[in-house]
């Protein structure tokens, strides 16, 4: 396992030879020692990019894509060792770990592809004997920071559609995760990936983080992480005029109609609300339901939550596993108090799991809230965790009203059996994803992923969306008529 930075095709311990631990939060036990990094690797680092970007770009891009193919085949061939090395470290049950991994092999295909495809745009000009055309360009060196409740996945659109661009990168993973990062940058050294072309720092945050923003090599910033990292992120950024790209928070509903299927809307329910534990940017912490239902809907989702077993992602046996470190627990457990005091009733959980060898790790129980008003803080704040607030509703034009009554706007969900409620949703719901008969979680690689209001800054990742965050769009025109034509002025007299 590498526990290095990754600069310049080369894993160095750094400058410093500080190192930290990283822990798996189900056990206590440690994993590894990492770098602990500082402004002068991040200096090493960003100056390597700028080093190998004039190369990298000029390679023609379905070169870049076939080494991004043999990433993704590397990928395959790594799936296990990977997904459970997300588990030990990140937390989540092996089947989500698959899952993360799986999300990375996709995405690394698909951008592949973009190499032979990378579309722009010919159309035709107002001059005779003239060609019009857009293309993309890449934009130089880009810093990618990232997450640690997908530390796989994420990495893998950033990193992916930076690269395929002809951009080089700087990556700045967790610190929660950082042996996942060394595991997957090591993948795409084995690809045979230059040297340079992507760099590997781990460390602190403000330190590191602070420094890749603002080093003047670093054109592009891309930041998925907390509202309030991002807001810091983007004054930085905005300081120093740099393109950002911010996915943030989310404070997720699923509406549930009088005519739902309410077995399916508990499935969804619960695979939203507790799947990886709650940390999810699109997990569902809201459930809007109609009152012809709550009471029947609140008792199957009580009876069902309360059977949820908690333990170590690698045991069969476990449905819902830690959180990811001792303030992330401490956060959720200090929202049990918010709810009692907005006069929310705690109908199952509701505290911190210390049964068995639970009390090693950093164990919530899955909880649920009943009787929140749509003001309360548990139904605006997002608390990250694996808690969802019922929220009782008289129409379906008050389910869209709560649920767009939020601060965030990313993911949100209906169930219904009604074509008119479904359309209606769909048309007025403000999120930037909106699942009919499904729950809020389980975006695809070839679609945009993102968010409206607070929850990032009108960018989006996957699909072809995410090409417009690392290209620069550059027009070109091509004038063979021999003479000088002058556009607007001369059309007159065609």
């Amino acid at each position: 396992m590498h526990n290095q930075n990754y600069i310049d095709g080369k894993w160095v311990a750094a400058r410093s030879g500080a190192t930290f631990k990283t822990i798996n939060p189900a056990t206590g036990e440690v994993i590894t020692e990492v770098a602990r990094s500082s402004v002068e690797d991040v200096n090493r680092a960003v100056e390597a990019a700028a080093r190998a970007y004039p190369k990298w770009r000029a390679m023609p891009a379905p070169k870049r894509g076939e080494l991004l193919f043999r990433v993704g085949e590397l990928l395959v061939q790594r799936k296990e060792e990977l997904s459970r090395l997300v588990t030990r470290e990140m937390g989540k049950v092996l089947a989500e770990g698959r899952g993360d991994v799986q999300e990375a092999i996709d995405m690394t295909y698909y951008m592949a592809a973009e190499g032979r495809r990378m579309s722009g745009y010919t159309v035709p000009s107002e001059l005779p004997n003239k060609y019009a055309m857009s293309i993309r360009d890449s934009i130089g060196v880009v810093a990618a920071i990232t997450p640690w409740n997908f530390p796989v996945a994420i990495p893998s659109w950033k990193i992916t559609a930076a690269l395929i661009l002809g951009n080089t990168v700087v990556y700045k993973p967790a610190s929660d995760t950082p042996a996942l990062a060394a595991a997957f940058v090591a993948i795409f050294e084995e690809a045979g990936l230059p040297a340079g072309v992507l760099n590997l720092i781990t460390g602190p945050g403000g330190e590191v983080g602070d420094a890749l923003i603002g080093h003047s090599e670093v054109k592009l910033v891309s930041f998925t992480g907390s509202t309030e990292a991002g807001h810091h992120v983007s004054i930085r950024a905005a300081e120093h005029l740099k393109r950002v790209s911010l996915e943030m928070g989310g404070k997720n509903a699923i509406i549930v109609m009088d005519d739902a299927d309410l077995d399916l809307a508990v499935e969804g329910i619960v695979w939203s609300a507790f799947g990886t534990s709650g940390q999810r940017c699109t997990a569902a912490s809201r459930v809007i339901v109609h009152k012809a239902v709550n009471k029947e809907l609140t008792e199957k989702l009580v009876a069902r939550v309360s059977k949820l077993r908690l333990g170590d992602g690698l045991k069969d046996s476990t449905d819902v596993g830690p959180v990811i470190n001792e303030a992330a627990l401490t956060k959720i457990n200090s929202y049990m108090e918010v709810a009692h005091h907005d006069g929310a009733e705690i109908l199952t959980g509701g505290g911190i799991a210390t049964d068995g060898d639970l009390h090693k790790g950093f164990f919530f129980k899955p909880t649920l809230l009943g009787g929140v008003t749509r003001n309360a803080r548990v139904a605006q704040e997002e608390i990250f965790g694996p808690v969802a607030a019922i929220i009782e509703v008289d129409s379906l034009q008050e389910a869209i009203d709560v649920n767009n009554d939020t601060k965030f706007g990313l993911s949100s969900s209906i169930f219904t059996a009604s074509v008119n409620n479904a359309f209606t949703a769909m048309r007025d719901i403000t999120t930037g994803i909106v699942y009919v008969n499904a729950g809020t979680i389980g975006a695809e690689v070839h679609l945009p992923f993102g968010g409206t209001r607070g929850t990032g800054n009108g960018h989006r990742e996957g699909g072809q969306a995410v090409l417009d965050i690392f290209s620069e769009w550059k027009t070109l025109y091509v004038d063979f008529s021999g003479k000088l034509q002058r556009a607007q002025i001369d059309t007159e007299e065609i």
